[in-house]
């Protein structure tokens, strides 16, 4: 279902993305589709030799489940703007649960424009993953 600028408006909630339990195996195939082949993601040794509890998940993939809440709800090629902060570490067996609020909305050079606010938190214990700002672009009605 389309969602319209004139429908959204500050305040509104976005609609809940849950992920997970993430697994070991997901973490090795990011692993190759990102090129990003750290040891920290896939081998527990190594992981644990650093100090670490086991594997965590690639920051960026937690990113990129944010990035999936903005475009299930306003649409693929809809984000202007992903902006991030990493504030935990994510196992293995974790179901995350990714949130947004709408903060704002403005007309920009004929855009469209919806900005808010949004988090990525561990759904067992509420433990922040993640939390950052969003940009992204909605039809008008009539466009």
């Amino acid at each position: 279902m389309t969602v319209y600028f004139e429908d959204v408006n500050p305040g509104d909630e976005l609609p809940e993305l849950v992920k997970g339990p993430l697994t070991a195996i997901q973490l090795v195939r990011y692993s190759g589709a990102a090129g990003d082949f750290n040891p920290i993601h896939t081998v527990p040794e190594v992981a644990q030799s650093v100090g670490l509890p086991g594997i965590i998940a690639h920051g960026m993939l937690i990113m990129a489940f944010a990035g999936q809440l903005l475009t299930d709800w306003a649409g693929a090629g809809s984000v202007r703007k992903l902006k991030v902060r990493f504030s935990g570490m994510t196992l293995p067996g974790e179901t995350l649960v990714c949130r947004g609020t709408v903060t704002e909305k403005a007309v920009e050079e004929a855009e469209a424009l919806i900005g808010g606010r949004l988090t990525v938190k561990g759904k067992d214990d509420d433990s922040l993953k993640l939390k950052g700002t969003f940009i992204v672009a909605l039809p008008r009605k009539g466009s």
